[in-house]
């Protein structure tokens, strides 16, 4: 354990424990936390109280005259003034002086070297430092003694509240980003994922800034050649589970760059949806869930504390976190050449997209920017059932910047290196949700294997009606009669209006972007 002085934060407790190991920090989790256990596969089970999915509509932003002309301004960004921001820091400072002692965390953020970020988190909790100790890269010993300070600071007190007469406040949560001081304040919110996110949004203003696009997205690459593969997609279309492929190196499950060396994870861990997880369907994730990782609001038998992956009496959102290591076919360091295949996932609740469609640039950046998808139950407080929703970058709660200007970077790289662009539906068939079912996993599985082996290259295709993209109509090992959504509807004319229904929202929200897109792009739009 390092020796640390956070007096220049203005903190001073009477003790600091230092990136603490694994089994140091359950030895405190078990002590000091309520509830805390461990599960007889070996992960600490740990809970995030009322709060068990991350606050979007309580996130802030300092505005400031260095930054406010960068700042995609709105419901993503909400603004705060310095002054409120600096009453909510002193808050969370005060509060953080009030504990016997805190828990330091120094880590990293990128796996290239040239764009690595330090990052510091201060926390309370025990489950929250085991927590970012396996999401972000773990420093050795010799970086952690040569670690001075850091980029980015995470203020962790959300175990206490914001105060709601405070300007700009309309909860007690409060998630408070200062892109110039590079700090982050946490308050009323104990979901362990805000901080993770608090880093990706970090990466995605500085990122763009050097001319590295930043991305919402999984990673593989092939064993062979070191191409790799990445798939956009907003939490539970499937990054982490089909980015568990044996088949392929696997670089990481969610937040990625690509620079002009090719791509590299920002994280050293993975955040998996754990609801229903079997061994059968998901034996890498499963297998992952060992000593070291963390189990987020599970329900577990007190007896022999097994955990019951399908209760979710607490949350939809359980959760599951694990050093990238832990699975077998990780890539360390986590880089990779430059993508073969761009895949956009989409989980749409109407049950109108198909399977698997090939996409053209164009609409490659119309769907980019418009990422349709549906939010999953339990990801976001208050969602109790998918609802159709559009993210632009399949990321937009995360963004920084216009849209448009991660679309600009990824049409400059995609025509660079020539990647292929598929949109891979996960979400129903045979009818929207309540009708329909959800897409077979073995089937999507089949696809992106298809995509990474060549297969779909020059697959049999038909122009979709509504929507204008190429259809593949033949894939191996998936039932043809699925890749034809209108085939799966047991009422052709329902179908139709559902498609034209869908159509239709994608046109109303792409207003909110053609005036800043080309007209090759406008016209991707379906019905043009």
């Amino acid at each position: 354990m390092s020796e640390i002085d956070l007096s220049k934060y203005g903190i001073s407790v009477q003790e600091l424990l230092h990136n603490l190991s694994p089994a140091a920090l359950y030895q405190e989790a078990i002590k000091t936390e309520i509830g805390t256990a461990i599960a007889d596969s070996g992960a600490l089970i740990a809970y995030s109280g009322a709060k068990t999915g991350r606050s979007p509509k309580d996130k802030r932003v300092v505005r400031h005259p260095e930054s406010e002309n960068d700042v995609w301004w709105g419901p993503v960004n909400i603004d705060i003034d310095h002054t409120t921001y600096e009453v909510n820091r002193e808050r969370a400072i005060d509060y953080l002086n009030t504990r016997e002692r805190l828990y330091v965390v120094d880590a990293f953020a990128g796996w290239d070297p040239k764009y690595r970020a330090k990052v510091r988190i201060i926390c309370t909790r025990p489950y929250h430092a085991l927590f970012m100790h396996t999401m972000l890269i773990r420093p050795t010993r010799a970086e952690l003694d040569e670690f001075g300070d850091p980029h980015t600071v995470i203020f962790n007190a959300g175990q206490f509240p914001a105060n709601q007469r405070t300007a700009g406040m309309t909860s007690k949560t409060s998630v408070d980003v200062n892109l110039e001081a590079r700090e982050m304040v946490i308050l009323g919110t104990e979901y362990a994922g805000e901080m993770k996110k608090g880093v990706f949004t970090m990466m995605n203003y500085y990122m763009p800034k050097n001319g590295v696009l930043s991305m919402h997205c999984s990673a593989t690459a092939d064993q062979e050649t070191g191409r790799s593969s990445v798939m956009f997609g907003l939490s539970g279309t499937g990054k982490t589970t089909l980015s568990a492929d044996p088949k392929r190196f696997l670089i990481g499950d969610d937040e990625h760059c690509w620079s002009d060396h090719g791509i590299f994870n920002i994280e050293g861990g993975c955040y998996a949806k754990a609801i229903d997880l079997t061994p059968e369907a998901e034996p890498d994730i499963f297998q992952a869930l060992r000593f070291g990782a963390v189990l987020e609001n599970v329900v577990y038998d007190e007896f022999d504390h097994h955990v019951d992956f399908s209760d979710a009496s607490i949350t939809q959102n359980t959760r599951g976190a694990y050093p990238i290591d832990f699975i077998g076919n990780a890539k360390i360091p986590c880089l990779a050449e430059h993508p073969t295949h761009v895949i956009f996932l989409t989980c749409d609740a109407f049950g109108v997209l198909p399977p698997v469609s090939r996409l053209t640039p164009e609409q490659a950046m119309y769907h980019f920017i418009s990422g349709y998808t549906a939010k999953v139950a339990g990801t976001e407080m208050g969602v109790t059932e998918p609802q159709a929703t559009f993210s632009p970058c399949f990321g937009g709660p995360f963004l920084v910047w216009h849209p448009g200007k991660y679309a600009e970077l990824l049409a400059a790289k995609l025509k660079e290196h020539g990647s292929n662009v598929w949109l891979v539906n996960t979400g129903w068939s045979g009818g929207p949700y309540g009708i329909g079912s959800r897409m077979p996993l073995a089937s999507t599985r089949a696809i992106v294997d298809a995509i990474h082996s060549g297969a779909l290259t020059d697959a049999p295709c038909q122009a979709d009606p509504a929507f204008g993209f190429d259809v593949v109509t033949k894939c191996p090992q998936v039932p043809e009669e699925i890749l034809v959504p209108k085939n799966t509807w047991s009422d052709p004319q329902a179908f139709d209006q559902a498609a034209a229904k869908l159509a239709g929202l994608f046109r109303e929200n792409f207003t909110n972007y053609e005036a800043d897109v080309d007209e090759a792009v406008r016209a991707a739009a379906p019905g043009s």
